[in-house]
């Protein structure tokens, strides 16, 4: 299948379909920033990747309050919790994973429970020329925003977030080339940002294929365990008719902030 083959010319048509499936300028994006060299960064590590020691990356884990300070403030999602995300009048349930990806699943739930998913649009959907992702998640509904706090009228923006194999805690702010614990395998979530990576705001996509050249540049955070037929069937311009908490809910620290 094209997806396992990591050369120039399939990243060309991955970011070709991107760009012309939704908001001009944006690949598995959530700003207006120009996301394609993402994709193709993206693409071409996957032909020199190599194991990384797990305590350079635990040091770096350590360091990101550094560069970025508003982390402490984050909502995070200490343990796990479910989600489900109705469209159509069917449900999708989501296992959120704060163990390995706290304040991404953090954010996530924060949103959540705001009701911050209600009535909207999935604006970008990629089945062709392979299976890719469904997004959504974006208040304007055209894939370049994020969602705004109302006490401190700016955009939220969280740091991305990867946990390596064999590392006690996440790399912060930086991709990485050693293999993560949460891989880009059919039916996970993770978030969307622009080229910066501490970008991710609101936008989320769901994996309908496995991804392995996404790995280790985006943030998963959990997984769907029922409903992946619903989101097969996800059309562009589908509405999220709601997005609850059912379990977990008192895993979530910072929420409301």
């Amino acid at each position: 299948m094209w997806l396992k083959i990591p050369n120039l010319f399939f990243a060309f048509v991955i970011v070709t379909a991107l760009t012309l499936g939704g908001c001009a300028g944006n690949a598995i994006g959530s700003s207006s920033t120009d996301t394609n060299l993402a994709v193709t960064e993206a693409a071409q590590k996957t032909t020199d990747k190599k194991p990384t020691d797990s305590t350079q990356a635990v040091s770096v884990a350590y360091n990101a309050s550094e560069s970025f300070p508003e982390m402490k403030d984050l909502p995070r999602l200490e343990g796990k919790a479910t989600v489900v995300i109705t469209v159509g009048g069917s449900p999708i349930t989501i296992e959120l994973d704060g163990d390995n990806a706290p304040i991404t699943a953090g954010n996530f739930v924060d949103l959540v429970q705001r009701g911050v998913y209600n009535g909207l649009v999935f604006h970008r959907v990629v089945r062709s020329p392979e299976p890719f992702v469904v997004q959504g998640g974006d208040p304007k509904g055209n894939g370049t925003g994020g969602f705004i706090d109302e006490k401190t009228k700016t955009e939220r923006m969280i740091p991305l977030e990867i946990k390596p194999k064999g590392a006690e805690q996440p790399v912060y702010s930086k991709t990485i080339t050693q293999a993560p614990v949460l891989e880009h395998k059919r039916g996970v979530v993770a978030m969307a940002r622009s080229q910066m990576p501490d970008s991710a705001s609101s936008q989320f996509y769901f994996t309908l294929a496995d991804l392995a050249f996404l790995d280790g540049n985006y943030a998963v955070f959990g997984t769907v365990t029922d409903g992946m037929e619903v989101v097969d069937k996800i059309q562009q311009g589908d509405l999220i008719d709601s997005a609850k908490v059912t379990a977990g809910a008192d895993n979530l620290k910072n929420g409301g902030k």
